[in-house]
């Protein structure tokens, strides 16, 4: 199989011969490429539901699971980690073999390239807890971490936790060992224990600059000492309501964007009407202007965003080229969960999950055409 377009990395016309895997990039007449962008299938490792499909739900459905999977794959997502919240210790397994079950019974099952568990073991702190609900907060266990893993057949990758907890520093060597990504976040963590993290085998910051106190003692915080751990790569949800521009730019300039992650943390109202919908036990609202949040609050809980128009807003936001934009929605997502195939970006012999785009009159992207594993879908 072969498609022809810009390719978003380099700005050159290229055809991309494929099967399952990327068999040849050569040069392509420009007139082939016409104005299709073509680069990787982009890889979000926070997604806690979709198309009004609420992967916090422990009886979610495999119907519900397949619909949420091909809708976010219309956004140009080939790969993803349904994401479970803070719950109670049964309902957060019962959602993992509800989600692992869909994986293995859906039409596009492989799209789920594992598994993102954010919470328990988080701050307790309005602020730091953001929407988790806080009866469920609890420190660190790694028998529970054990069961979570049992219930997917090992394919938990990434999980978010604070490491205020004294616990943390040893359940996360013990995690990492393992090959799983340990991220910081919903934290009140001070900056000894977020070193203590990060020595112990911490790799990421969950949704930089939010899941934090509304005011904070300017310096020093949580945040800043994430922002200047150079061993930390970091994720943003950039949907122009979770950050503000000047604070995005200064991020990505502290963090650069080779340890900068795009992601959506959408929850289940993305890709639906504004409404009320579940994220676990509690109700969320989507607001006409595109915020979601807990039923009744302002509290955010999760967005409506979409990978595609995440890509376009760090753009629009954040001044960033096509080709960094696109990075950080692949390569470095992919690397930080250690996603074999993908981290290499549009390259021979990587995965063929690729997503054909145009540019849109106001600086956004429009999805084209979506292969996964070489398949056209």
């Amino acid at each position: 199989m072969n498609c022809f377009g810009i390719d978003a990395a380099s700005g050159l016309p290229v055809e991309v011969l494929f099967d399952e895997r990327i068999a040849e990039i050569r040069p392509a007449d420009p007139s082939l490429a016409a104005d299709i962008f073509i680069a990787p299938g982009f890889v979000d490792i926070q997604v806690n539901g979709f198309a009004g499909v609420d992967f916090n739900n422990p009886a979610v459905t495999v119907a519900e699971v397949s619909l949420a999977i091909e809708t976010i794959l219309a956004t140009g997502t080939t790969r993803c980690l349904p994401t479970v919240i803070t719950g109670g210790p049964d309902d957060m397994l019962h959602c993992l073999e509800s989600l692992e079950s869909a994986r293995g019974r859906i039409e596009h099952g492989e799209a789920i390239a594992g598994y993102h568990v954010e919470g328990p073991f988080i701050a307790a702190e309005d602020g730091p807890r953001g929407a988790h609900p806080l009866r469920w907060v609890r420190p660190p266990s790694f028998d529970e971490y054990r069961r979570w893993q049992d219930a997917t057949g090992g394919r938990i990758r990434l999980v978010t936790l604070s490491p205020h907890w004294p616990e943390a520093p040893d359940w996360i060597a013990r995690v990492a060992a393992e090959g799983v990504a340990v991220s910081v976040g919903h934290t009140n963590a001070t900056a000894d224990q977020i070193a203590a993290a990060v020595d112990a085998g911490a790799t990421l910051s969950t949704h930089l600059g939010n899941g934090a106190h509304a005011v904070m003692r300017r310096h020093p915080n949580y945040i800043w000492d994430q922002l200047a751990e150079d061993r930390l790569s970091a994720s943003f949800i950039v949907d122009g309501i979770h950050l503000g521009h000047a604070f995005l730019k200064t991020a990505l300039r502290a963090k650069t964007v080779d340890r900068a992650v795009l992601v959506t943390d959408a929850s289940s109202p993305a890709g639906a009407t504004p409404g009320r919908y579940r994220l676990g036990e509690q109700d969320a609202d989507l607001t006409a202007d595109g915020r979601v949040v807990l039923a009744g609050t302002d509290r955010l809980a999760g967005s409506a965003l979409k990978m595609h128009d995440g890509v376009a807003n760090l753009m629009r936001f954040a001044g960033l080229t096509l080709a960094d934009a696109v990075r950080m929605a692949t390569v470095n997502p992919a690397r930080i969960i250690g996603l074999e195939g993908r981290m290499e970006g549009l390259r021979v012999g990587e995965t063929a999950d690729l997503v054909a785009f145009k540019r849109i009159g106001d600086g956004g992207i429009q999805v084209d055409s979506i292969w996964l594993g070489g398949r056209r879908i």
